[in-house]
């Protein structure tokens, strides 16, 4: 449908969405045409498969250029989520870790309720969808209600399900009010990753990891364990003090 009216006032803003290795620019292009539908502008791309600019992508775009003309590159999806508090990631297919899973308009409710705090979406590649690893920075899967039989959306069908709940979310309800909850500055994923490679080491430096074959699955459950609780900036900085007192190295981050 067309409805472009450059006149009116265009409201953007809201979470960032992150595209993992996005395959053709095209998919990207409309990923970003569903974004300005719902008022979102802020793209991240995790080392897109075709050179970038991409003409294909500004073509399907069909003038959404204040998203791909602002969209930010990254190596890996730790950069593009380093300075976010609250990190959802979209799967169609269960996984083998334990993890919320929300339906969208429930992870859109949670993030209206944390106090709109810094929030990423983040979407896999077309062809495979969201390692675990990927899925193990995430707070929360997201899992869109389709057929069971025929569960397979294309990227910017996936981006548009999510924009759109949000955008509805946050039509409907301007004043939102969150009661007497008291809401902490939640950690960025930046501080919980620094953390984690801490403790890491010093796990290594102690034999913790007895099998190098098991050490990618141990690591992954530690992290989807400490994403998954939603740690504040306060608990990560006990979290650090803890390790340096057994550690004995006082108050270094080493």
């Amino acid at each position: 449908m067309a409805g472009t009216d450059r006149s009116r006032t265009q409201i953007v803003g809201g979470p960032r969405i992150i595209l993992v290795e996005p395959q053709l620019g095209e998919n990207i292009g409309a990923a970003a045409r569903a974004m300005l539908n719902c008022g979102l502008v802020d793209l991240a791309l995790v080392a897109p498969r075709e050179p970038w600019p991409n003409d294909k992508a500004q073509a399907m775009a069909s003038g959404a250029d204040v998203v791909l003309d602002e969209a930010i590159l990254f190596d890996t999806v730790e950069d593009a989520v380093a300075d976010l508090k609250w990190v959802y990631a979209t799967s169609a297919r269960p996984r083998d870790m334990t993890k919320r899973v929300l339906r969208p308009h429930a992870a859109v409710a949670e993030i209206r309720d944390n106090g709109d705090q810094q929030t990423g979406f983040l979407f896999g590649p077309e062809r495979s969808g969201l390692s675990n690893s990927h899925m193990a920075l995430a707070d929360a899967a997201i899992s869109v209600p389709v057929n069971p039989a025929y569960a397979s959306l294309n990227l910017a069908q996936a981006v548009l399900i999510i924009g759109y709940e949000w955008f509805k979310a946050m039509a409907d309800t301007p004043g939102h009010i969150k009661g007497n909850v008291v809401t902490h500055d939640k950690a960025t994923k930046a501080d919980i990753s620094a953390f984690l490679g801490r403790l890491e080491s010093h796990l290594e430096r102690h034999g913790f990891f007895r099998s190098e074959d098991m050490r990618p699955t141990v690591t992954r459950n530690l992290r989807n364990l400490f994403q998954r609780i939603g740690l504040t900036e306060q608990e990560v900085r006990t979290l650090q003090g803890v390790l340096s007192a057994l550690t004995g190295r006082g108050g270094s981050n080493r």
